[in-house]
């Protein structure tokens, strides 16, 4: 694999997106695009944006009827909790990732949102777990190549693009070398 080693000169924080290298072989992080909501000495977290689940919203939140929307699967870690990205609304206590992005806020709040119509279904996504890296963690995949980094985030990536398309997507907003991987079949061998 001596094929994909490269530096990426960018480098994680909050807000920029880590893209998965054609052939990770952790069955957790194949083709993902995580969108880091922190990244610090202490640890890094984010949540995958392109896996979706077999549940529903309301399958997994009673208090919401309406949405039919599928909750997708922010990562391996703690995916007994439930946690929301959304776009452009004055949820409480919400903190802002990117423009147009935020991640949480207060739950009462985001009803009232919903409710109200000011925030529409296509406008969030739910994710149960997240994604999360302990100190220097992060820094030594990147170092063997696991991730490359990515500043190519927008809301409409994030809330409007067929999750399948996502990986391909964000790694052909980079050019060069990254259009050519966006291209890699699944598995090679049936090429």
């Amino acid at each position: 694999m001596e094929f994909f080693k490269y530096k990426n000169k960018l480098k994680p924080e909050k807000g920029r997106l880590l893209i998965s290298e054609p052939f990770l072989p952790d069955p957790n992080f194949e083709r993902t695009v995580v969108l880091l909501c922190e990244h610090n000495d202490d640890g890094s977290f984010g949540f995958v944006i392109n896996k979706p689940s077999i549940l529903k919203v309301n399958d997994v939140i009673e208090d919401i009827k309406n949405m039919e929307e599928i909750v997708f699967v922010g990562g391996p870690v703690q995916q007994d909790t439930l946690h929301f990205l959304h776009r452009n609304t004055p949820v409480e206590n919400a903190v802002k990732i990117q423009e147009e992005i935020y991640w949480g806020g207060a739950f009462e709040s985001l009803m009232v949102e919903l409710d109200t119509g000011r925030l529409k279904p296509s406008d969030i996504r739910f994710y149960l777990g997240y994604s999360g890296w302990g100190q220097g963690q992060l820094d030594k995949e990147l170092e063997e190549d696991s991730w490359i980094v990515c500043d190519f985030v927008t809301d409409e990536l994030l809330f409007d693009t067929d999750p399948a398309m996502i990986w391909k997507k964000a790694l052909g907003s980079m050019g060069g070398r990254f259009s050519v991987y966006s291209n890699y079949p699944v598995d090679p061998r049936l090429n």
